[in-house]
């Protein structure tokens, strides 16, 4: 019988993050599989160079109309809706975003969604983006527009989550979500992780690191208040639309890292995480793969005790939980991650149960049983 033609779909793909990791693991898992997405921007991409990767007609749009792609998610939905995949047996899509919208054009193809969360902007979320869309000078037109886009857009979110097949959920918090939002069931694969790539020093330097798409829900700013308020010696990594307002509110013992792509590059990232003292993560997250990154280089996680942290980390053994988004709180967390003694070798025993071997087994299982 021969093995059944297998497409990947991603919401898109112009930024690195947690979710386009997770579409490597699943081309390594199936590298036959073209990946399909809305848009692509390659040269913020080198990971995916070679990859047989398929755009939708967005691609074709001006470069400028094609960037503000984010602000037109109707467009995205007709665009997945639009993709003809009808050579396939088995749909994979990758979604926290319209990815779910591709169509089935027959009865025995099986669409099989890995849900990163239902879109936090509709459903989770939706007062905490409407506070601060994170969109800058334009907040204020994205504020007007939402309440008269966001119920149809939620309506066809809702349509297309029925039409799924399975769902994987990436944490327990989002299986909540998709059972809450979508009323389906899912089962927990967490993302992979690659921890073989961290070598966890023995001795560890002074300094915290802080990591991630300087985006106001990441949190960030309080990293920074909290490490400015200690003097504290705070490693920043990451890029994004705040990323001046961080600069500006820092304190002398704070810096800021970019690599060429505008973002942090993996091998300093490898390199500050592995003799870190901890790592600082405020952001209420669906998983938080860089939190299992710093427990695989030997760093403690202070990290907000609310959504997929819960996954990874164990207040007092692999890091410190605060339970509420203020400096104080991060203060207060950074103070007592300082008394506990907290071993490398353990907390890299403990990142082993994210590692990306066990992402590629549990995915291949769940795709050969269809």
């Amino acid at each position: 019988m021969p093995s059944p033609k297998i497409a990947i779909v991603h919401d898109w793909l112009t930024n690195m993050g947690g979710a386009e990791n997770v579409v490597l693991a699943m081309h390594d898992a199936f590298p036959d599989a073209p990946i399909y997405t809305s848009t692509f921007a390659p040269e913020n991409m080198p990971k995916f160079e070679g990859m047989d990767v398929r755009t939708t007609y967005l691609q074709n749009l001006p470069r400028p109309l094609r960037k503000l792609h984010k602000f037109f998610p109707m467009l995205r939905v007709n665009a997945f809706k639009k993709l003809d995949l009808s050579e396939f047996d088995i749909i994979l899509s990758s979604s926290s975003a319209e990815a779910k919208q591709v169509q089935k054009t027959r009865s025995n193809q099986i669409h099989i969604c890995y849900c990163h969360t239902p879109i936090r902007y509709y459903w989770s979320h939706y007062d905490e983006y409407k506070k601060d869309p994170g969109f800058g000078k334009l907040n204020w037109l994205v504020r007007m527009a939402m309440p008269l886009m966001v119920p149809g857009l939620k309506k066809a979110d809702f349509a297309a989550a029925q039409k799924v097949d399975i769902f994987i959920a990436n944490s327990t918090e989002v299986q909540k979500r998709i059972k809450k939002y979508y009323n389906k069931s899912s089962t927990v694969i967490h993302p992979p992780v690659d921890v073989g790539r961290f070598e966890p020093a023995r001795k560890r330097s002074n300094y915290y690191v802080a990591l991630g798409r300087q985006v106001p829900y990441k949190r960030i700013d309080l990293a920074v208040m909290a490490a400015t308020k200690l003097g504290l010696p705070l490693k920043v990594y990451g890029n994004g639309a705040q990323h001046q307002s961080l600069v500006d509110m820092a304190g002398p013992s704070v810096q800021f890292f970019t690599d060429r792509f505008g973002d942090a590059s993996d091998d300093a990232v490898t390199t500050a995480l592995n003799s870190a003292r901890g790592y600082i993560f405020p952001s209420e997250e669906d998983f938080g793969i860089v939190s299992v990154e710093a427990m695989a280089a030997g760093a403690p996680v202070i990290t907000y005790g609310k959504g997929g942290a819960l996954d990874i980390v164990q207040d007092g053994e692999s890091g410190v939980l605060f339970h509420e988004q203020s400096v104080d709180a991060v203060v207060d967390a950074i103070k007592r991650c300082q008394q506990i003694e907290f071993l490398p070798g353990t907390l890299r025993r403990k990142a082993k149960r994210f590692d990306k071997s066990l992402f590629l087994t549990k995915i291949r299982k769940i795709v050969d049983s269809r």
